[in-house]
């Protein structure tokens, strides 16, 4: 994983509501737009904004279908920032 999206995945991690949508997403596989702002108690513009981030970074694949968007964790990112931390222990 490079320096740059290392820096663009911690970054992301880094923020109250978006690590709370991560661990959702983790124990139930997907989620709506309309699940995350039930979650976060956030309005609609700011969870658009987090699930950007979120995708932006790689940390999450999401997918349109009609007036939903199904967010689901990506397992590779995941995996290479998983990797990177076992190397700095």
């Amino acid at each position: 994983m490079e320096p740059k999206n290392i820096e663009k995945v911690t970054g992301a991690i880094a923020d109250k509501y978006r690590l709370s949508i991560l661990i959702k997403l983790a124990e139930k596989g997907t989620l709506t737009n309309s699940d995350v702002q039930e979650l976060t108690g956030l309005s609609q513009p700011c969870v658009s904004h987090h699930v950007k981030l979120l995708t932006d970074s790689g940390l999450v694949d999401a997918q349109k279908e009609g007036r939903n968007l199904f967010l689901r964790l990506n397992k590779q990112t995941l995996s290479d920032l998983g990797d990177f931390l076992k190397k700095l222990g």
